[in-house]
């Protein structure tokens, strides 16, 4: 086996570990809102009653979503909008320092994606000419995703 080919496969086993200690993380975190402490902290944000329910169902489901391989785009697309929802509330009600929290999360979640699947980032790949990365790359890369 080349070093290329181990690099490779560590990189993906690593990827998929972090993704899946995060999505556990992302669980978690929708679990304990159900107690009494995360709930009045969320109350203060807004969140009471039916929204709290909602923002928990969203947060679970984002993370179950996210570590099933065959639906990993879609959790991550969601759980960017949750935890940008999350970063932005929280700097809406003058919380600079809580946002960090998610951003770090967020950033881990990208970081552990483009380690699993470093076509998820084509985009931002030197590819050459503008050419080549184009409408029909895209497309590539969502088939293989």
């Amino acid at each position: 086996m080349s070093l290329e080919m181990r690099r490779d496969k560590f990189r993906s086993r690593s990827g998929t570990i972090l993704l899946l200690l995060l999505g556990l993380l992302l669980v978690g975190s929708a679990a304990a809102k159900f107690l009494p402490q995360p709930a009045s902290q969320m109350a203060v944000l807004g969140f009471t009653g039916g929204n709290l329910l909602v923002i928990i169902f969203l947060e679970a489901a984002s993370a179950i979503l996210l570590v099933i391989p065959r639906t990993r785009s879609v959790g991550l697309l969601l759980i960017s909008a949750y935890l940008g929802g999350a970063i932005a509330t929280h700097i809406g009600h003058g919380q600079l320092r809580e946002s960090f929290r998610p951003a770090v999360i967020l950033a881990m979640l990208w970081m552990a994606v483009w380690l699993r699947n470093p076509e998820m980032l084509w985009s931002f790949a030197a590819r050459g000419s503008a050419k080549n990365s184009s409408a029909s790359e895209f497309g590539r890369v969502a088939k293989e995703v």
